[in-house]
């Protein structure tokens, strides 16, 4: 994960949340979001996928850095043999964390 500034010449996306925080993720990491799959490589030409710049208007600034903190664990460990240990979660964020997640597919 990358914040503004840093280079993007690399295969990015750039997530903005509700709060107007810019991330950059990589494209893959983010495709684990079926939602942000289906954005960024659907049918049509959606401004999504020719600016590879998504808003989220409902999520705020810490539950979208959780977010893409599950999208790198998750393709960590998708094809690895080993277990992968727990997503750490804190309580005060899991039921905001639970609805982002179930929007975004993940």
């Amino acid at each position: 994960m990358t914040e503004v500034g840093e280079t993007r010449d690399l295969d990015m996306v750039k997530l903005i949340s509700a709060d107007g925080h810019t991330f950059f993720v990589d494209t893959k990491a983010a495709m684990v979001s079926g939602t942000i799959k289906s954005m960024l490589s659907g049918p049509g030409n959606f401004t999504e996928q020719r600016e590879k710049e998504i808003t989220f208007r409902e999520i705020s600034t810490p539950i979208l850095e959780k977010v893409i903190q599950y999208f790198y664990f998750k393709q960590k460990y998708m094809n690895s043999t080993a277990e992968a240990p727990e997503f750490p979660i804190d309580t005060d964020i899991a039921l905001e964390l639970l609805l982002a997640a179930n929007y975004l597919d993940t």
